[in-house]
């Protein structure tokens, strides 16, 4: 066979520029499909981050309206609105002590078992055992056993009677304390299962009539035991209403701070608000169907009735924004003191000033207030912790920082980037409140300085989050009182003290509902203010009813709660 002639080298580049632009041709149509895919992709992705965005937007719309219908659930049931956000975690997550684990026993905790109360042993029974003959007596063996013995006791004073020769019938006194058909001892059982036992009035009685103190005999009489009963806890309480009064005034003279805050309360099947002011040592409650400013200047000045117009009083119209045409008609050159608020009237309409303007009124009236807070030497240099209530802003006055974070909780982003800077923000507070807690520990004046400038970094941020913007520009408005704790390195940094003081009247109301009259208000009010201070104070609620009752030995008096709440602070 004759071979093939070999291609030339023009047709060999003919067949390669062919091949070349079938290749490329090849790879053009596959960029192109691939360009359009990625095209497609993109649109689609877009597509669903919108859908994302939009049920984000109706994820929060849903928990806004789904919060709207349980309170009006709760307004209908005539219950106080659930808050509609978990509590803060920030101050238990930023403890110092979390860091550094310490074993138990160096932690200064009691050990666990029972307490070592020999030297209160009341009765002692000896028991003997079944031995053989022969055996040698080898002493005795111990054994505790704690007991409480309840028995109803009826008691007959027979008090002689006595006629003298002029005809005057004289019959022996009755001891101290008795005064009615139920004795002391009742009554101080009654008083610790109402306020710390938070035993209702119907189930407290039933529990004396199990114990056979015949308060009530039949189903009909029962209506009357209950009516009894709640005597017991409401009358005669004037004794401990005055020391209630001794020891928030006592408060407010020496503490070096107070925190404050209020909850719902039903008084007479109306709403009302109880307001709790309390410090390291003491606590106190009182209740009215007002929450403002005036009603909670009103509660600082401590029962004392009188307005006075000082320079402190007018120091406070002139930072209220007063016009100086009022401000020249109070104007004097001594301090005016008026016993009581008639007497404050007469004199504002002498002056020409309108007592029928309820705003200008309302203005005077809480000048004069805080005239006499000043005058009477409450609040010195006291600094009243709260939230962000307006009322409570008086004085010197310093914010909470777990209801400020608590805001930043409340934020509800509808976006990935709104999450993140969110979650910046809230990493950058709680990183600098866990260093104010380690300041707090061992305080530098030096130090303040940084913590002014790292709180002015973290507030002034901008991270494109309108609704977050707003809120650090609002709580770097509020430097001063969030520093304060710079100035005062002994307050505290939140008012968790003043919450847990108000869980415990908040029980009280679930369990027992409102109150019904002035004496039962008061009674509430002050035996809860009693209990916890007598918990702060280190003092048995059940021994200090009993002190007060007289029903305590000799040498074993509590002293005034007013003095102690003086010496401690």
């Amino acid at each position: 066979m004759g071979k093939k002639p070999l291609p030339s080298v023009e047709h060999v580049e003919t067949l390669s520029l062919v091949a070349m632009r079938r290749l490329v041709g090849g790879f053009v149509e596959e960029l192109n499909a691939l360009k359009a895919d990625v095209a497609a992709l993109r649109s689609e992705n877009e597509a669903l981050r919108q859908d994302n965005t939009e049920l984000r937007l109706e994820n929060v719309r849903l928990k806004v309206e789904n919060q709207q219908l349980r309170d009006e659930i709760a307004r209908l049931k005539k219950l106080p609105p659930r808050p509609p956000f978990r509590p803060s975690g920030m101050d238990k997550a930023t403890d110092p002590a979390k860091d550094n684990p310490k074993d138990d026993r160096t932690t200064g905790k009691p050990p666990r078992g029972p307490k070592r109360d020999k030297n209160r042993i009341t009765r002692t029974v000896t028991l003997k055992a079944d031995v053989p003959e022969g055996s040698r007596f080898k002493g005795y063996k111990n054994f505790l056993v704690r007991d409480l013995v309840l028995s109803a006791e009826l008691v007959n004073y027979r008090r002689e009677r006595w006629l003298t020769p002029q005809g005057k019938l004289i019959t022996a006194p009755l001891p101290d304390g008795v005064a009615s058909g139920f004795g002391r001892n009742l009554r101080r059982i009654c008083l610790a299962l109402h306020a710390q036992g938070q035993v209702t009035t119907p189930r407290l009685t039933e529990i004396l009539n199990s114990i056979g103190v015949e308060i009530a005999a039949s189903s009909l009489a029962m209506i009357a035991s209950k009516r009894q009963v709640v005597r017991l806890l409401t009358t005669d309480l004037m004794p401990f209403v005055e020391e209630d009064s001794a020891v928030l005034r006592a408060g407010l003279v020496s503490a070096p701070f107070i925190t404050v805050d209020d909850t719902g309360a039903r008084h007479v099947r109306r709403n009302a608000y109880t307001t709790q002011i309390g410090g390291e040592r003491f606590s106190a409650f009182r209740t009215s169907f007002s929450k403002s400013r005036l009603n909670f200047l009103s509660i600082l000045k401590a029962g004392h009735q009188d307005y006075i117009l000082n320079d402190e009083a007018m120091n406070w119209l002139r930072t209220q924004g007063a016009e100086q045409a009022l401000m020249e008609k109070l104007q004097s050159r001594s301090a005016i003191i008026f016993a009581d608020q008639v007497a404050f009237l007469e004199y504002l309409t002498g002056r020409g000033i309108d007592i029928f303007d309820r705003q200008l009124m309302r203005l005077l009236a809480e000048a004069g207030s805080w005239g006499a807070i000043r005058h009477h030497g409450l609040l010195g240099n006291t600094v009243i912790v709260s939230d962000d209530a307006g009322q409570f802003r008086v004085g010197n006055h310093a914010l909470c920082w777990i209801h400020c974070e608590r805001l930043l909780q409340k934020l509800m982003p509808a976006k990935a980037k709104e999450v993140r800077s969110l979650a910046l923000v809230r990493d950058l507070v709680w990183r600098f409140y866990k260093a104010l807690k380690v300041w707090k520990q061992q305080p530098s004046p030096q130090a303040a300085h940084a913590f002014r400038r790292r709180f002015d970094r973290i507030f002034t941020l901008r991270t494109g989050y309108n609704a977050l913007d707003t809120l650090l520009a609002r709580l770097h408005r509020r430097r001063r009182e969030l520093l304060k704790v710079l100035e005062h390195p002994e307050i505290p940094l939140h008012t968790n003290a003043s919450e847990n003081d108000l869980r415990t009247f908040v029980t009280k109301r679930k369990i027992s509902g409102g109150t019904m009259s002035l004496d039962g208000r008061i009674a509430r009010d002050v035996m809860l203010g009693l209990l916890k201070t007598c918990q702060k104070l280190g003092i048995s609620y059940y021994t200090y009813l009993g002190d007060r009752l007289g029903l305590v030995p000799a040498g074993s008096t509590i002293p005034p709660l007013a003095d102690l709440v003086l010496a401690t602070n």
